[in-house]
């Protein structure tokens, strides 16, 4: 009998990196793939995106409803309930055998807590990274310590996690999906993205994503106008800006993006790209400016600059195509320069990314085999002290 396996997602970027997984659990003959679309994925202000995933040809088994139109503290606790909630109700009807999670969102949390009340063992994506600036620290390792099954992007963050006290023979590097997807995604020709976009694009362009660093009180605001502020020392350039996520002063943000791409010509707002016109833009961009982490993860594939901005990615492993520097115009515009000067465009083009290979998805498909399939699964875990 097929292993029912649950991969959940609520955000755009989150699917991009699953797909792949999504697409080799179906066509394995071990599972059956329930697909649950949450958060920022049902909602029009955040570009209505489950459609992508529809697109794509994958069956959505479960659409599950949260987000609150409010991206304040209480508001987000109160869509963490809904999930819960909702969360709850699901896996006790749809019983899969083990639930698949990326990551570190609050909605991953509100899912992990309900797969732990329900007694389904978690997969866990992405655990024991750091991220000093935002509230995915904790979350981040709170999933980890209720996961069973761990995928880590690296060696080291393989070792942190049983630093957790998780048992080592459940705890696997086996790189990250990111690097997967910009090394063997079909992408778009230049003149094909510029079509799909409805922008020409023959200038040097940036590709700019600004999330809230969501563990600083009020500071959306004032770091977005540093980062326009900055962009103002590029009028011969363009810039392909996507909004921030749900979460808290991510609205913040969005209004200030909307009204600045009203008031520059230069400047072109997506409420989403999906992964591959996403990737696609990256590629022939001059750099990625921002604090998401696809500038660490998958813009080092492209050998292309990352102008990584303020603390949000803090703690994170990066290649040396990252340039760190404060969310303050000056510094900015100082690393952008630094990007474009040669010293830097010659460590660029030798620059390693350190997230793996781009063989992730087949490795966690085996993983899953051999664990899930033929063995008894025991939840009862023991901690592993390290000596």
């Amino acid at each position: 009998m097929k292993k029912k396996i649950c991969v959940v997602t609520a955000t755009r970027a989150e699917y991009g990196l699953l797909k792949p997984i999504i697409e080799k659990l179906a066509a394995s003959s071990a599972f059956q793939v329930l697909v649950a679309v949450t958060g920022a994925h049902l909602s029009p202000e955040f570009g209505l995106t489950y459609r992508e995933i529809e697109r794509d040809g994958i069956v959505i088994h479960k659409k599950i409803e949260m987000l609150l139109s409010s991206d304040t503290p209480a508001a987000i606790s109160k869509s963490m309930g809904l999930a819960l909630i909702s969360f709850g109700e699901y896996f006790a009807e749809s019983v899969p055998d083990a639930v698949l999670l990326l990551g570190d969102r609050y909605e991953t949390l509100a899912a992990a807590c309900a797969a732990m009340n329900e007694g389904v063992p978690i997969i866990h994506l992405h655990g024991g990274e750091t991220t000093e600036g935002a509230v995915d620290e904790a979350v981040r390792h709170a999933i980890t310590k209720m996961s069973y099954l761990h995928m880590a992007s690296t060696e080291a963050y393989r070792r942190r996690i049983i630093q957790m006290g998780e048992e080592p023979d459940r705890v696997f590097c086996v790189g990250a999906m990111g690097v997967e997807n910009a090394l063997h995604t079909k992408l778009m020709e230049k003149g094909e993205l510029e079509k799909e976009l409805q922008v020409k694009l023959d200038v040097p362009y940036g590709v700019v994503t600004f999330h809230p660093v969501t563990l600083e009180k009020n500071s959306a605001g004032n770091q977005a106008e540093e980062l326009f502020g900055a962009l103002e020392a590029f009028p011969d350039w363009k810039f392909l800006m996507t909004k921030a996520n749900a979460d808290k002063g991510g609205r913040v943000i969005n209004q200030m993006l909307e009204s600045y791409a009203r008031r520059h010509d230069n400047v072109r707002l997506y409420d989403s790209l999906g992964m591959v016109r996403y990737l696609s833009a990256v590629r022939y961009s001059r750099m990625v400016i921002g604090n998401s982490s696809s500038g660490l993860i998958e813009a080092p594939s492209f050998h292309v600059a990352t102008v990584n901005i303020g603390d949000r990615q803090k703690g994170r492993i990066r290649a040396d195509s990252v340039i760190d520097c404060i969310p303050e115009k000056t510094a900015i515009i100082q690393a952008m320069k630094q990007a474009g000067e040669e010293p830097f465009r010659q460590r660029l083009a030798a620059a390693a990314n350190p997230y793996g290979d781009g063989k992730t998805s087949d490795r966690i498909i085996a993983i899953l085999e051999e664990k899930l399939c033929g063995v008894e699964v025991d939840l009862k875990k023991h901690f592993y002290d390290i000596t």
